[in-house]
């Protein structure tokens, strides 16, 4: 197995376990809040082996503008997947999903602004596409219906994780991937602690629920987190980006065989509509990036 081949196997490995937090928050009776509590206490933990165990250096940011970066990016994190768990509990996985996966449509709006990057007239309509798919998702835009509720938290999910990637993508150019992640998920849990507390400890109830715990935040996220790096050290960025938008297919595949849940035709359309959107901006992102290099 040569080098691009081994950075294939690690980015398919990593974002086929990015594809089992949904279904795991369907089937632990954990508040949305707790399991993400559990979830970056056990990630950080397992991040700090790791970077030990690589003898990385911890190195600390010695800017203001980078601390108040990696602080804000913990809060960020803690939002994004907690609301992305309450997308999922309220509606379906499919929703959860498919709503979050339209992340992408406020980083094309937020990225100009942000950094200054160029802004291309196809994003209209591209937006426009993903807006779409989004509003085919939706039943009757009504606050008791449990879709709609799902995609209102599931589109805060996708606008948290923008912001997110636009503040990784400055600080990854000053710090290794993995110290930031460590960062990022010890905050999380500083962050989530007081309400952690507040609300009362919520436990795994059984061996089942606690096993499923400690897959997400040991293997869902340390590990995949880390596969993911290794493989973008050893095959292209823009292969790896189009790669990560197998996630939701496979969260999908496995809603319906763990789960046995099965989205409606409407459902279908709206996603496939979103990701043949997204699809098209990351591959036409990437690509421009590489011609950049």
């Amino acid at each position: 197995m040569n080098q691009r081949e081994r950075g294939l196997v690690f980015v398919h490995l990593a974002v086929f376990l990015f594809g089992f937090p949904g279904v795991i928050s369907k089937l632990v009776n954990l508040p949305s809040f707790s399991l993400t509590f559990w979830r970056v206490v056990l990630a950080s933990l397992t991040l700090f082996l790791i970077i030990k165990f690589q003898s990385e250096k911890m190195l600390c940011p010695t800017q203001t503008l980078d601390r108040w970066l990696i602080v804000a990016s913990g809060l960020l994190l803690a939002f994004h997947w907690t609301a992305f768990f309450q997308s999922i509990q309220v509606s379906t996985v499919a929703i959860g999903l498919l709503s979050y996966s339209a992340f992408p449509l406020f980083t094309i709006f937020l990225e100009p602004w942000l950094l200054g990057t160029r802004f291309r007239q196809i994003n209209i309509f591209l937006a426009a596409v993903c807006l779409s798919g989004i509003y085919l998702l939706i039943p009757e835009f009504n606050f008791k219906n449990t879709i709609f509720i799902g995609v209102i938290w599931g589109l805060a999910s996708g606008f948290s994780f923008s912001l997110l990637t636009i503040i990784n993508r400055k600080l990854t150019s000053h710090y290794s991937s993995l110290i930031l992640a460590f960062y990022q998920d010890t905050l999380a849990m500083l962050f989530l602690l007081p309400i952690f507390l507040v609300k009362r400890f919520s436990w795994p109830g059984n061996l089942k629920s606690l096993s499923l715990v400690i897959f997400l935040g040991v293997f869902c996220t340390a590990i995949a987190h880390t596969l993911f790096i290794r493989g973008l050290r050893e095959m292209e960025a823009q292969t790896s980006s189009l790669i990560s938008l197998l996630e939701p297919v496979y969260g999908l595949v496995l809603g319906y065989l763990i789960l046995n849940e099965k989205p409606g035709l409407k459902t279908l359309v709206g996603g496939l509509l979103i990701l043949v959107s997204v699809l098209w901006l990351s591959y036409h992102s990437a690509k421009e990036a590489g011609s950049q290099t």
